[in-house]
């Protein structure tokens, strides 16, 4: 693909930025230079003196840096309903992937969308928008009249399995196989650049890997990417790494692993073992790349921990079977005993799932309490909390997992072929501070104060590497030529000013964001402009 195409006119003022420190994506090393934006792109850079007539913002001090690019973003519904999004713009993002995890909006049915709205009102909530759209064409569409962000859009492979077999769990006919596969041609001819998947989550958990690979073979006729959420990343995730790596290898499509890490104490250290599967991949010719977020908690929702054989049928029939006794002594059995799919195979720890969102507004006394202080709370068993939390608030329940390893994320974002990612949930009354805070996190700790990241290789991994991911060979970098999505941020001071305790603080130290040459963010505050429009794959 030679590049991206954006609905709309966004072109502004010309703007100089004059004497910035030039972190220009690439990893070359940082230098001084002024930067001329005209109709949107830069224009030039160095020593400019024909600023032809333009409007100049003095970056003394502040290093000149591509805008980010979150490869793992559940901004679905956000960047439809809120046109300020500060989570996003606050902390230098331009550009969004969505569609993420196999779970997402397009392309459904009206009994789909019925389903998916239920299904995912942990991750994004029930706003009143008007939910006309039905293909990812029409979507995309509904992202061009204006939004905060740029958005690229991954086909999702639950929702197409969804449309075409239904929320059980069984093999798909080889009618319904070809009709899987006509959506997400459809759905890549419409500009989605790749397909995700959400393989703990229903009912894109009863794909086998055959399944997949035929998906994904369609995927690789269109130049896309496979983005799977795995089997595990817990017990078993090796070999559920191993699983997708073959997807991509049977497939010819290109593989980009979403949040890769390992996860919960039996993969404490364990990243090299990943990353040796990833490099001996790539030395094999598979196209691999990956993206974290730079903490260790991880979130998702309560109803998530449920082994698959017990969300089959959607929401309403889980819920039903939380009233069978015979259900909930097989789910009991499954979660504390076995270790179900849905929790990595990992026997559930209440004590590391703390809820950071309910549906229910009677239930927010629980926000901020893991399920094991309910528990001794309340003198009740913690499965009997969980399954009561999940009836009552009707799936709708978010939680933190606290199950990371500190030296897991710090040799992950280390590898070569490394992309930011915040995996960000914006709803609930405490989500995870990563949504407001991951790219000015990797900065902050992890740059100035850890070391573990150069600053000019950082940046290359939230900007360029995810641009070349995505096959955007006009964005990703700072050069003549290119579009002006760019940040300026202070590198003494830039800092997440999310934290667990208050996840909605804007991030310090970035007082200036640009879509296009269009100011998103001025002198720290968000200007009102929605540039932001769809990007289309066309491969």
């Amino acid at each position: 693909m030679s590049g991206s195409r954006a609905g709309g006119d966004r072109a502004g003022e010309p703007l100089l930025v004059r004497g910035a420190l030039l972190v220009d994506g690439t990893g070359a090393p940082a230098r001084r230079a002024d930067a001329l934006l005209v109709d949107g792109r830069v224009a030039e850079l160095g020593e400019v003196t024909t600023t032809a007539g333009a409007r100049v913002l003095d970056a003394g001090g502040l290093v000149l840096a591509p805008g980010f690019i979150d490869m793992h973003a559940h901004s679905d519904l956000a960047v439809l309903t809120d046109p300020e999004h500060l989570a996003k713009t606050t902390q230098g993002v331009t550009t969004e992937v969505v569609g993420q995890d196999g779970l997402s909006y397009a392309p459904v049915d009206d009994a789909a969308l019925e389903v998916l709205r239920e299904q995912l009102a942990g991750w994004n909530g029930v706003p009143d928008l008007d939910w006309s759209w039905r293909s990812v064409g029409e979507y995309l569409d509904r992202v061009d009249a204006g939004a905060a962000v740029n958005v690229c859009y991954l086909v999702p492979q639950g929702t197409v399995r969804m449309l075409a077999v239904g929320t059980e769990d069984r093999p798909a006919s080889a009618a319904e196989l070809a009709r899987m596969r006509e959506l997400v041609d459809a759905g890549m001819r419409e500009g989605a650049f790749g397909m995700s998947s959400g393989l703990t989550y229903v009912p894109g958990m009863y794909a086998d890997t055959d399944e997949l690979v035929a998906l994904c073979e369609v995927v690789a006729a269109h130049g896309g990417f496979y983005a799977p959420h795995q089997r595990s990343y817990g017990r078993g995730a090796l070999e559920a790494y191993a699983e997708v790596v073959e997807v991509a290898r049977r497939s010819g499509a290109a593989l980009h692993l979403t949040h890769a890490t390992m996860n919960f104490a039996v993969n404490a250290g364990r990243a090299g073992e990943l990353l040796a599967l990833v490099d001996a991949a790539l030395a094999d010719g598979v196209d691999v790349t990956l993206d974290t977020y730079p903490y260790l908690p991880g979130s998702t929702t309560l109803a998530a921990v449920l082994p698959g054989w017990a969300s089959a049928g959607g929401p309403a029939a889980t819920l039903r079977r939380l009233e069978e006794p015979a259900a909930l002594q097989r789910i009991r059995h499954a979660v504390e005993v076995e270790g179900s799919d849905g929790c990595h195979g990992v026997v559930a720890d209440w004590a590391t799932l703390e809820v950071s969102g309910v549906r229910h507004a009677e239930l927010s006394g629980l926000v901020g309490r893991t399920i094991a202080q309910i528990a001794a709370d309340t003198g009740a068993a913690p499965f009997e909390v969980f399954t009561d939390v999940l009836r009552r608030d009707r799936l709708g329940t978010t939680v933190l997992q606290h199950v990371g390893h500190e030296e897991n994320v710090r040799a992950v974002m280390t590898h070569p072929r490394h992309c930011g990612g915040s995996d960000g949930l914006l709803v609930g009354a405490k989500p995870h501070p990563r949504a407001w805070g991951t790219f000015a996190h990797y900065l902050g700790r992890y740059v100035r104060e850890e070391g573990v990241l150069g600053l000019e290789e950082c940046v290359a991994h939230l900007t360029s590497r995810p641009a070349r991911r995505l096959g955007l060979t006009d964005r990703g970098v700072v050069r003549p030529g290119a579009v002006a999505d760019l940040v300026l941020f202070d590198p003494a001071t830039v800092a997440a000013g999310s934290t667990f305790a208050e996840p909605r603080r804007q991030a310090v130290g970035i007082p200036h964001v640009l879509l296009a040459g269009t100011p998103v963010v001025a002198d720290g505050v968000r200007t009102g402009a929605v540039p932001g429009r769809a990007l289309r794959h066309r491969g």
